[in-house]
């Protein structure tokens, strides 16, 4: 039971003089060992007795161990939240289901504040959109280019609220920012002082956008003019020795081959398919189709779900290859050859 000083109301902080009630309250803490320690503590409920206060009562918050609207202790809010910055949400949710932390996803996530916008803007401002959800909605990041580190997020990519961005946060000298006509609005409204420039990766985008175009309006005269040439035909080319093809050493496929052998490991030694589900933290139609499932079947469908592995041990070749003919071979040439 709580037997600290009254406490102060969080509305105007006069410290409280009558007592309202007492209840209990249940708070979660950090596990000793691979128990769970659950602290039931009674707290008091005070009246505020400041009449332009909005409060009538309120909760007395114990230091170092309660907050407000929070079932668990401030120790084990801060083991939270250390863990989701560091994992993000689910891989986060996984760790604290191993420590026995009741921890879900979007429990961690919500621990999560954003950091400090300055009241400046850095020197060099960096402006691009990405989607929160991709074809529906957009959002506008702002990076300080030299530090390398976002600065902030805004909810949508509209020039109003940019320009609202940089009017509150003054001091950009130079803005790097794709072509799009939107940020170039919002620029020359509220920083008109500003150096534009275009960021690197557009540029390239830019640059092979416009080769390709020239090259697709005069693909007549460039076809004519490798046919007229003497030696237009391409070599055949030298026969190269092919590695042996292998399954690629990817995660998924090195978890399969992992995953098979702890599960047959269990069976041989008499374990139940419940038992080998709690063991492993797996569903039961996992554990079964491990044990009557051959290894070589289920490492072609974990291969399956990578598509892309599968030309893993031919990078080299494929690599090497369009680099002799100057990328004039044809990707169905190169499937032949490798096949």
């Amino acid at each position: 039971m709580s037997t600290g000083r009254p406490g102060r109301c969080p509305g105007c902080r006069k410290q409280a003089r009558r007592v309202h009630s007492s209840y209990q309250r249940s708070l979660d803490d950090r596990p000793l060992g691979l128990r769970r320690v659950v602290v039931r503590l009674w707290v008091r409920r005070y009246f505020c007795d400041r009449k332009w206060c909005s409060r009538r009562t309120f909760v007395e918050q114990v230091p170092g161990l309660t907050e407000r609207h929070r079932r668990s202790s401030t120790g084990l809010t801060g083991w939270l939240r250390s863990i989701a910055v560091e994992l993000g949400g689910r891989p986060a949710a996984r760790l604290c289901r191993r420590l026995r932390l009741a921890a879900g996803r979007t429990r961690l996530l919500r621990l999560l504040t954003a950091p400090p916008v300055q009241g400046r803007a850095p020197r060099v401002l960096g402006v691009d959109e990405f989607a929160f959800r991709k074809g529906c909605t957009y959002g506008t990041v702002l990076v300080d280019v030299e530090a390398g580190r976002v600065v902030d997020v805004l909810p949508d990519r509209t020039s109003k609220t940019f320009a609202a961005w940089l009017k509150a946060h003054p001091g950009a000298e130079i803005i790097c920012r794709d072509r799009a006509t939107t940020y170039t609005k919002a620029v020359k409204e509220a920083a008109p002082d500003a150096l534009e420039v275009a960021d690197r990766w557009h540029l390239l985008q830019n640059l092979s956008a416009a080769v390709e175009k020239t090259c697709h309006q005069h693909r007549d005269c460039l076809r004519k003019h490798a046919e007229q040439e003497p030696g237009a035909t391409m070599p055949e080319p030298v026969p190269m020795e092919l590695p042996v093809p292998e399954l690629p050493r990817t995660q998924i496929i090195e978890r399969t081959r992992h995953r098979y052998e702890d599960i047959h490991r269990l069976v041989e030694k008499g374990w139940t398919i419940s038992a080998i589900a709690r063991r492993l933290n797996l569903d039961r139609k996992t554990v079964r189709r491990f044990r009557d499932t051959a290894l070589d079947q289920l490492l072609v469908s974990a291969r399956d779900r990578r598509p892309n592995g599968v030309l893993e041990p031919f990078k080299t070749y494929l690599n090497a290859r369009f680099t002799e003919t100057q990328g004039q071979v044809s990707g169905t040439r190169l499937f032949q050859e490798i096949h």
